[in-house]
């Protein structure tokens, strides 16, 4: 005998319930493996720009990638650490944002016992992305506190007016030598690119004032010096061409006056050979010359032995008797 039993009213109402339950259970397996999948491939991608490093761990084996573009990885295996190629940097003695003193980083005392507020601005770059990541917990406060310690040292071996006006490029550089040396011995893949005075002053307006004024001082000098530097270069020049101007007129005077007595010579050479031939003559003509020359208006008394006298002007009819009037009067004058 059977009896036939009847079926909740729910279950007979709902006859497709038992079987969207496996269906449904079904779509949020795919799901879940969809999700899945697409979570481990954005896991498994990254992009590299440029100017960024790619430090690659693998169960904690770096490797550097440097092409930039798309690289994949693996999940939770392989660990990805961007570290950027550019030059970065980090200010000594003020505040970037909001470009405030920080007093107790540019505060120095110089050699000569002053006091000086100095700001720096210092440049670096990454040369080896795992020896920057592993070998020092922060390489950039290690480059900070050497450069603050350099900056201190050598501020304390100049006076305070290099340090404010003529010593700031010995200065920086003397530090960058320094922090590029001790850099290479630390070995934490990372390199000084700059150091630059920002601005150096005193700490008190009235320095302040007192350091304008000798840096004023010190740019009239210069001009001074420039104008003194300008008038000399104008003027040697005219005084060398007016020395040449002398030189060539008294080399001119000099062969004017050789030439003349060359000529003097060759007249007197003339007169010599005259004087041999006519010794009286020649010494009676040159004198009268001499004399008409100095007293042109010279008159000539003569004496005659019975103590009379005869004056003759001028001189030429004088001259012009020739030897027997001389020797009449040579004759008479006995």
């Amino acid at each position: 005998m059977f009896i036939k039993r009847n079926r909740p009213v729910h279950e007979q109402a709902n006859p497709d319930k038992k079987k969207r339950g496996p269906v449904v259970a079904k779509t949020a397996g795919i799901i879940a493996v969809v999700l899945a999948v697409i979570y481990f491939l954005i896991g498994s991608i990254y992009s590299l720009k440029e100017n960024e490093y790619a430090v690659v761990t693998t169960f904690g084996v770096p490797k550097i990638i440097e092409e930039s573009g798309i690289h994949l990885k693996i999940p939770y295996v392989q660990r990805v650490t961007r570290v950027p190629k550019t030059i970065n940097g980090f200010p000594i003695g003020y505040d970037a944002g909001t470009d405030v003193s920080v007093d107790g980083e540019s505060f120095m005392i110089t050699r000569d016992y002053n006091f000086v507020n100095v700001d720096f601005y210092v440049e670096y770059r990454v040369t080896d992305p795992v020896k920057y990541l592993y070998s020092s917990e922060n390489p950039v406060a290690i480059l900070k506190n050497l450069t603050q310690s350099y900056i201190r040292d050598t501020i304390g071996l100049y006076d305070v007016d290099s340090v404010i006006t003529t010593g700031k490029s010995e200065i920086q550089a003397s530090i960058k030598e320094k922090i590029v040396t001790r850099l290479d011995q630390e070995d934490i893949g990372i390199q000084l690119v700059n150091i630059t005075i920002q601005d150096a002053e005193p700490p008190t307006q009235e320095v302040i004032n007192a350091f304008k004024n000798v840096e004023n001082a010190k740019q009239g000098k210069e001009t001074s010096i420039n104008k003194a530097n300008q008038k000399r270069n104008e003027d040697i020049p005219a005084a060398r061409a007016a020395a040449d101007e002398t030189v060539k007129t008294a080399q001119a005077q000099a062969e004017e006056r050789v030439n003349e007595a060359k000529g003097q010579v060759a007249r007197l050479n003339e007169l010599y050979a005259e004087y041999q031939k006519y010794p009286l003559i020649t010494k009676q003509r040159m004198f009268y010359e001499t004399m008409e020359d100095i007293l042109p208006d010279m008159k000539v008394i003569i004496e005659r032995s019975d103590g009379s006298t005869q004056t003759m002007l001028p001189l030429e009819p004088f001259a012009g008797t020739g030897i027997s009037t001389t020797e009449n009067l040579e004759t008479e004058a006995q």
